[in-house]
């Protein structure tokens, strides 16, 4: 059996030996045994289905989630001589009895499918009219609801043990930490299978993070050291990835973006481009990239922050899986700890799901502030260890400076205590700093005992101390209060001089540089309206309601309450910045947008 592997591996697939448990897995699922196999992006997972479904009689059908990720796969099959189909909803119906019947004679070696279609009466009937080698699920963290790319789809694929329990199942993904693991294992029924953990670390991807300052000329410096090279730049929301996508364009820059909001031939266009051109930057949002096998991809970069360090790593594992040197870049700042906070708050998701994802957002919030070691840090989250010092991550390369903050640390932590843990972070540097403006004044804020005490520090030096007090915990953003601070826990050692804070030393900002001021304010009330927030409160809603009107619409329908909330307390500016609201979607920025801003900029 060993022998037969390795001349399939070299005689069709090219290659001279198996890497790491590569053969183990083969052995494993060729002799008829399941198998649970995570393996990092570019570890050569599909080689551990596709020879064992070549060494056993009858087709492997391998489970995938994405028509794209079929068509590339079964393209590069057929390319190394291997009788490899797909059946998906590209394909007419004529294609597809086509496939069936190839399927039922005993053509195929390997059949790729979607969860949604294997999962049917018909195609159910016509595995057991034919001798199938084996079931690969592909992307098995779709099964878990605590994953980030969940498909309830996948939760089903449970009988397959059940209508066929001789036949031997391998679930693979590159993405899971232990509870994802867990799950997949319960809702695959694959308490017997013999797991693989290979190492999550991909030594030739360099980590580097930054606090963002002025994202646009970031990201020009950082591709400058990257020009005609293929990448992909993440943001959050489809507004900001047209955006960017328009104005790299316009810098010379061979981008092209990719949303959820774009049709379907549009996607497929530009995804086509990505994949068969050298040199294209896809800016996305992350409805691309699961299941792409471009192996030249030298960097992946976020604007935004991601939403777990899961998400993170599988993202950024899409850079280098020729194990060819790749960068991972990340900027970000202190409002997208409130957005992604204000997101997780208003979902619909249970309480102990959202106490998970409140839990992924701080691990990757200190991983982003760390000094120490990144992978050291990123592994960790995947249950690894690794001594640190990976000689390939920013913190490793150019030691970040540190500075005895604990002074500064109490100044803040007062003050948010002494303005009643109620306000964002912006209001309260304005206090920190002797900023006697009117909000300041109207609360009586510069009579408080913290009022000037910070007037040391510039805006951009007390942001980076409230980032920092938050990714150490020291600091918490209360969801429920629209970002809004107040003191953890663990500050209590801090204010009573029991423990020194030390915080990293970030570089300045450069003079004329602009920096979106975040303002939050205490609840009050049933949605927490403030008396002087309350005419323009009552002007969003008047503004709402004439739309609904002229639109025939009810006036949720324009916007939903919480989405006026955040609009009235990060009162955004321009376009970008309301974009950058909970609930603002394309459409309706486009719509509405000029109606609100006309409102919210008249205040502010």
């Amino acid at each position: 059996m060993q022998s037969q592997a390795l001349d399939l591996l070299h005689s069709v697939f090219g290659y001279s030996e198996f890497r790491g448990q590569q053969q183990a897995i083969v052995e494993q699922v060729a002799q008829g045994g399941d198998a649970l196999v995570l393996m990092p992006t570019g570890g050569g997972k599909s080689l551990c289905y596709q020879i064992p479904a070549l060494m056993r009689e009858g087709t492997g059908i391998v489970v995938s989630p994405l028509i794209a990720l079929m068509q590339d796969q079964v393209d590069a099959l057929r390319e190394a001589g291997v009788r490899a189909r797909y059946l998906n909803s590209s394909l007419d119906a004529e294609t597809q009895r086509e496939v069936e019947g190839q399927l039922l004679a005993g053509e195929l070696d390997m059949l790729y499918v979607a969860p949604e279609r294997l999962l049917t009466g018909r195609f159910l009937g016509l595995l057991e009219r034919t001798p199938v080698a084996l079931f690969a699920i592909d992307e098995a963290h779709c099964v878990s609801q605590w994953g980030h790319d969940f498909r309830p789809e996948y939760r089903e694929l449970a009988l397959l043990h059940q209508r066929f329990p001789d036949i031997p199942r391998i679930a693979l993904t590159a993405t899971a930490d232990q509870r994802t693991r867990d799950e997949i294992v319960e809702r695959l029924a694959l308490d017997d299978a013999r797991q693989f953990v290979a190492s999550f670390d991909r030594p030739n991807i360099r980590y580097r993070v930054a606090p963002r300052q002025n994202a646009r000329r970031q990201l020009l410096d950082f591709l400058d050291g990257h020009r005609d090279e293929a990448g992909i730049v993440y943001c959050l929301s489809r507004r900001k990835v047209d955006d960017t996508a328009a104005w790299l364009a316009e810098s010379g820059v061979t981008a092209l973006p990719y949303h959820a909001g774009l049709d379907a031939e549009t996607r497929t266009r530009h995804q086509k481009r990505f994949l068969r051109e050298d040199g294209v930057v896809m800016v996305a949002t992350v409805a691309f990239g699961m299941g792409i096998d471009k192996p030249d991809v030298r960097f992946v970069a976020h604007l935004d922050l991601p939403r777990s360090m899961e998400g993170y790593y599988q993202e950024t594992g899409r850079a280098g899986r020729d194990s060819l040197p790749a960068e991972a870049w990340m900027v970000y700042g202190l409002a997208d700890v409130v957005t992604m906070s204000q997101m997780i708050a208003s979902s619909e998701a249970g309480d102990d799901r959202k106490r998970v994802e409140r839990s992924k957002l701080e691990a990757l919030l200190g991983y982003a502030e760390t000094t120490r070691c990144r992978r050291q840090l990123l592994l960790h989250a995947f249950a690894e260890d690794h001594a640190g010092a990976c000689g390939n991550c920013d913190n490793c390369l150019a030691p970040p400076k540190t500075w005895d903050a604990t002074v500064a640390a109490q100044k803040a932590m007062s003050c948010v205590y002494r303005s009643g843990q109620r306000f964002g972070a912006g209001h309260v540097i304005d206090i920190l700093r002797g900023e006697s403006s009117e909000r300041v004044r109207q609360l009586g804020h510069d009579q408080l005992t913290t009022f000037g005490v910070g007037a040391d520090m510039d805006e951009a030096q007390w942001r980076s101390v409230f980032r920092q007090l938050l990714a150490a915990g020291l600091l918490e953003a209360d969801p429920e209060g629209f970002g809004t601070l107040r003191l953890a826990a663990s500050s209590r050692a801090v204010l009573k001089s029991e423990q020194k804070v030390w915080l990293r030393e970030d570089a300045r900002v450069e003079k004329g540089t602009r920096r979106r001021k975040e303002r939050s304010t205490a609840p009050g009330g049933s949605l927490g309206i403030e008396a002087y927030e309350q005419p323009l409160w009552d002007e969003l809603r008047r503004v709402r309601a004439e739309l609904a009107k002229q639109h025939g619409v009810p006036a949720y329908v324009i916007f939903h309450d919480a989405t006026l909330l955040a609009m009235l307390r990060a009162l955004p500016g321009d376009e970008e910045e309301l974009a950058s609201i909970s609930g603002v979607g394309e459409h309706k920025l486009k719509r509405y947008g000029k109606d609100f801003l006309a409102v919210l900029t008249a205040v502010s």
